[in-house]
């Protein structure tokens, strides 16, 4: 029997390899719900407006007063300040380059790592492993809350390994941990029996994990430190402080916390980024799945039904139900940016309402000429916007306490973009328009700006709390899903990936525009942004787009900024973003399984000369996994990749992935090991003498790989 239902909503919808389990417990089924944001804008300001009014008589919070073609947008824009390009570890600071031959795209049944010739790999840290010096070694049959609160949680997504400067062997390894898929972490008996405990575990299996890490002289290969000095775990049961224009609000307050300021928790945490201060940022995402709704409109902008959750969270604990006296106001309280100290093990986490709640991704922060400090953000759902917040204080070098505080003031801005092509021509074919290539410009709206509301009949609170709704009113941009959006540390442009949208183009759905060319858009696109002056606190831009993903052998749509597309690597559903030293993109996808077929995977892109747009497959992920949080550590000749989901779609007693113990047999299972697979991370690293991995790297597929 499965653990939490006995159908699931996906089966039937999904192509490929896709697993139904992967939508039903990563986004609660999103693309079989209606989509939250599936009117005009102008018809959804009558929306909001009554919504507003009625949240006022329920007494719920007042409403206060109130590419073809190379110009100046590619190649043209002056190099960025050093200042601007300040940001963390994953995103550059490592000199050198990573040479490899591209790997052919792999069957969405292997089940193992696959790298190029060359390179070996090997898990640092799988779900389970204990943390602290006495915590209890993993054991999948007799698992506790307790004993999760001090193990590396389930389905680990953002990934950082911030080195430690004066060393350069020690450091800490920080991932979040998105969400959990109990049918694979339980035996069903078990939990049908054992309900509420089981629930307390995957709420402790959410999160972050923070863990040192270390590696001998002369050895690549990181390990992880148990009982490391600042080790942590945070989870639904961590407190975090609120700051920001909203900390306080009568949006925020609940039974639990009467002063809107303190909440526990974090939930279903995406993509994130390293800030140039050295916190990290992770965004939370589709909370919606964790919350039994009551029916207003605010909570339907969100995707919160007024229905029994799948999870039954809200059985065990009474804050999930905003049904229950006294907690109409939780929900309210997810969807932030939040930022911990990676370095300090008894600072208390932040959430950030002046960077707007909605289903973040993520969040990434350059630093602009002026020394404000620039956040970048995608909603992670179709038709939906980015965004960007503009700090009010300016960035003080060796200054961490004074950084730590540039997210809680500032303004928060939503993008709208603008083809220059006629509308005739962009069809939804993704044929290129006349001028050879899909561009455009577009302007930053803001939301709040000088700690005031630019959204008529909506306070600064109720802009912050309900940022979908003020978005609609404004006009922003509807897209394709815009997942990771990231600064480039060389040339200081913007890339945004947008994953995809099937219902572009269905009928009452919005149609093709030329920054989403496709309808029935399957496989997703990049977007790159230059804004003006190469200013992070412009509020104009250009772009284009950098690629139309998909695979070019069958899709005649593919498009790779003038690339022969013959020539690189399929791709699609492009999710999170990093670069190495040189400049190079490197995209991690999430859904090809389901679209072109073969496993996700990690690629690199080439973004300037004759080689602008070329797509070269790095790595592929194991049966039914994600390829999430890649960091490029190109001097060391080291990447780094969050491998979440392994075997999605089995189940604790019939596993379809056995990553990465590759135990041959129940009864062969040995002490912290399991039978069945376990979301890790991995590090993939260049072989030298007398360093060979630990044996993960055996065998030689087709030539072109390794597995």
């Amino acid at each position: 029997m499965n653990p939490t239902r006995t159908l699931l909503p996906m089966l039937g919808h999904t192509r490929g390899g896709r697993s139904a389990a992967t939508c039903h417990f990563k986004c609660g089924d999103a693309c079989v719900k209606p989509d939250c944001n599936n009117s005009s804008n102008a018809y959804f300001r009558d929306i909001a407006d009554s919504a507003l009014s009625r949240r006022q008589m329920l007494g719920l919070g007042a409403i206060g007063a109130s590419a073809l073609v190379v110009g100046p947008q590619l190649f043209g824009a002056p190099p960025a300040s050093a200042a601007e390009v300040a940001v963390a570890g994953k995103h550059g600071s490592h000199g050198g380059k990573l040479g490899f031959q591209a790997i052919d795209p792999v069957s969405r049944s292997v089940d193992t790592m696959t790298v190029p010739e060359g390179y070996d790999w090997h898990s640092i840290i799988r779900w389970g492993d204990p943390l602290f010096k006495r915590s209890p070694e993993f054991d999948a049959q007799n698992q506790t809350a307790r004993k999760q609160a001090e193990q590396f949680g389930y389905n680990c997504d953002y990934l950082d390994i911030i080195v430690d400067k004066y060393s350069g062997r020690t450091g800490v390894l920080v991932a979040n941990h998105e969400y959990t898929n109990e049918d694979m972490m339980f035996d069903a008996d078990w939990f049908e029996a054992n309900k509420d405990e089981a629930r307390r575990i995957a709420m402790n299996a959410h999160g972050f994990s923070v863990v040192e890490v270390s590696r001998k002289k002369n050895d690549k290969k990181w390990t992880y430190v148990q009982g490391g000095e600042r080790n942590r775990r945070i989870t639904m049961q961590t407190e975090f402080t609120v700051d920001g224009p909203a900390a306080g609000s009568d949006l925020l307050k609940t039974a639990a916390d009467r002063t809107g300021t303190k909440i526990l928790g974090t939930l279903n945490n995406c993509a994130g980024g390293t800030t140039p201060w050295g916190t990290v940022l992770s965004g939370e995402e589709n909370i919606d799945q964790y919350f039994r709704g009551r029916g207003t409109a605010e909570e339907a902008r969100y995707g919160i039904a007024a229905k029994a959750t799948e999870r039954g969270w809200e059985d065990t604990d009474p804050r999930f139900g905003l049904h229950h006296e006294g907690f109409e106001n939780e929900a309210n309280r997810f969807g932030w940016v939040v930022e911990i100290d990676p370095q300090n093990p008894k600072s208390i986490p932040v959430k950030h309402t002046n960077l707007g709640r909605f289903k973040h991704e993520g969040a990434n922060v350059r630093i602009a000429k002026n020394g404000k400090a620039v956040a970048y953000s995608g909603d992670d759902s179709r038709f939906e916007y980015i965004y960007k917040f503009v700090s009010s204080g300016t960035y003080r070098k060796n200054d961490r306490r004074h950084n730590m505080t540039l997210l809680s003031d500032g303004d928060l801005y939503v993008a709208k973009f603008a083809g220059n092509s006629p509308a005739a021509e962009i069809d939804g074919s993704g044929a290129l328009p006349s001028d050879g290539a899909f561009d455009g410009t577009g302007t930053w709206l803001p939301l709040v700006r000088g700690g005031k509301s630019m959204v008529d009949g909506m306070s600064v609170e109720e802009v912050l709390v309900y940022t979908r709704l003020a978005a609609d009113k404004i006009g922003a941009t509807k897209m394709d899903r815009p997942e990771d959006v990231e600064p480039s540390p060389v040339s200081g442009k913007l890339y945004v990936a947008l994953t995809n949208n099937s219902d572009r183009g269905k009928a009452g759905k919005e149609g093709a525009t030329e920054q989403n060319p496709r309808v029935a858009n399957r496989d997703g696109h990049v977007l790159e942004l230059t804004e003006a002056g190469n200013d992070a606190t412009a509020t104009k831009f250009t772009w284009n787009i950098l690629l139309v993903a998909g695979d070019p052998k069958v899709n005649s749509s593919t498009y790779f900024s003038g690339y022969p597309a013959q020539k690189v690597s399929p791709i699609s559903c492009p999710d999170n973003l990093a670069f190495d030293s040189a400049g190079n993109l490197w995209i991690s996808t999430d859904g090809a399984p389901g679209t072109i077929g073969y496993s996700d995977a990690l690629h690199k892109v080439t973004l300037t000369g004759k080689d602008r747009g070329r797509v070269e497959q790095f790595l592929a992920v194991p049966t039914g996994a994600e390829t999430c949080g890649p960091v490029i550590h190109d001097k060391d000749g080291s990447v780094f990749v969050a491998v979440q989901h392994p075997g999605e779609g089995g189940s604790f007693a019939q596993p379809a992935s056995l990553f990465p113990d590759f135990v041959a047999a129940p009864g062969k299972v040995k002490k912290g090991q399991f039978y069945g697979p376990r979301p890790s991370v991995v590090q993939v690293f260049t072989e030298r003498q007398g360093n060979n991995g630990n044996g993960h790297g055996h065998g030689h597929g087709n030539g072109h790989g390794k597995h």
